[in-house]
């Protein structure tokens, strides 16, 4: 029987494309891979099992990706939308989906010498359009006073907000959110970074999401505080029941863990004991749609003391 032999090229391309694929638990930044195009990236979500989308910090525009190609499949600007010049990033840092709709937190903090720029603050809405490669649009209109809200709670007024919001975000008692996540009802969980009130990680329930971006004022729940060993929140997702979180120090030092959490305020989270961070720098993290997959992204916008050295970041596929 004749065999019918494959070319050395399309062989190499199989291979490269079965090596990209089979890296499903990882546990170190050796085992991390590629994607090209931006560098750092601080909040993604799936579009479906294959694509997924990212925000760069640097810049107001989402790019989506096949999670077997290095390089954009398609981009979404939402400058225009978040009421930016082009070239001024409002720092988007969290994301979370619900139903056919992805949610998005800009840090709120000011800029790294404490000047306080109106862009940061923004949460908006996109919608998923299906299709052979899946894209966004958005939805409704951005809100920008989540800060004013969040000063004005009563069972806030410890954590002085407002005066948080007026510091460096990397400096003690500074203001910067990071983290975003959807609740079984269809509300939202806002992870701060920074503060750390006690040592603990804040987290404030956001409970209408979908008015917010209709221009209704935010709806706020009662403030959270859970145990990361005095590491704030850097992502959080939910997985069912419970949480995962990315706990992070407020100013960049230090390592980065994983976390499970019950999402019951008298739990404590637990640490992913199986998955090292050293020399990985997580900041996104979402579950793969129909997979047992977790995906992690590095915001590598600063590898080996250099500033976006390469237009790249890389991603881990862990096994849940």
């Amino acid at each position: 029987m004749k065999r019918t032999s494959v070319p050395d090229s399309a062989q190499i391309l199989i291979l490269a494309a079965l090596a990209f694929l089979l890296i499903t638990s990882p546990s170190n930044a050796q085992n991390a891979i590629s994607y090209r195009g931006i560098c750092d990236a601080s909040a993604a979500a799936p579009l479906d099992q294959d694509h997924f989308i990212v925000a760069d910090d640097e810049h107001n525009t989402l790019q989506i990706y096949r999670r077997d190609l290095p390089d954009p499949v398609s981009v979404v600007p939402v400058w225009q939308f978040l009421g930016t010049d082009e070239d001024k990033e409002s720092d988007l840092e969290g994301s979370a989906v619900v139903g056919s709709r992805i949610y998005w937190i800009s840090s709120h903090g000011t800029n790294k010498n404490g000047k306080v720029q109106e862009r940061r603050r923004r949460f908006f809405a996109t919608e998923i359009v299906g299709g052979r490669v899946p894209t966004v649009t958005p939805v409704g209109k951005p809100y920008g006073l989540l800060v004013d809200d969040l000063a004005k709670l009563p069972s806030l007024a410890k954590y002085r907000l407002a005066d948080a919001a007026r510091l460096p975000p990397k400096s003690p008692g500074g203001l910067s959110i990071e983290g975003l996540a959807s609740t079984a009802d269809g509300g939202l969980l806002i992870g701060f970074r920074n503060p750390v009130p006690g040592g603990k990680a804040l987290i404030v329930p956001l409970q209408n999401p979908g008015s917010v971006v209709q221009g209704s004022r935010a709806s706020l729940g009662a403030p959270i505080e859970i145990d990361l060993k005095g590491q704030g929140i850097r992502s959080l997702e939910r997985d069912g029941d419970s949480y995962l979180i990315v706990a992070g120090p407020i100013d960049g030092s230090g390592v980065s863990k994983l976390y499970r959490w019950s999402g019951r305020t008298a739990d404590d989270p637990t640490p992913v004991a199986r998955i090292d961070f050293s020399g990985f720098n997580p900041e996104a993290l979402f579950l793969v749609p129909n997979r047992s997959e977790l995906q992690i992204l590095s915001d590598d916008g600063k590898t080996d003391g250099e500033k976006c050295s390469e237009k790249k970041f890389r991603s881990m596929i862990v096994a849940k």
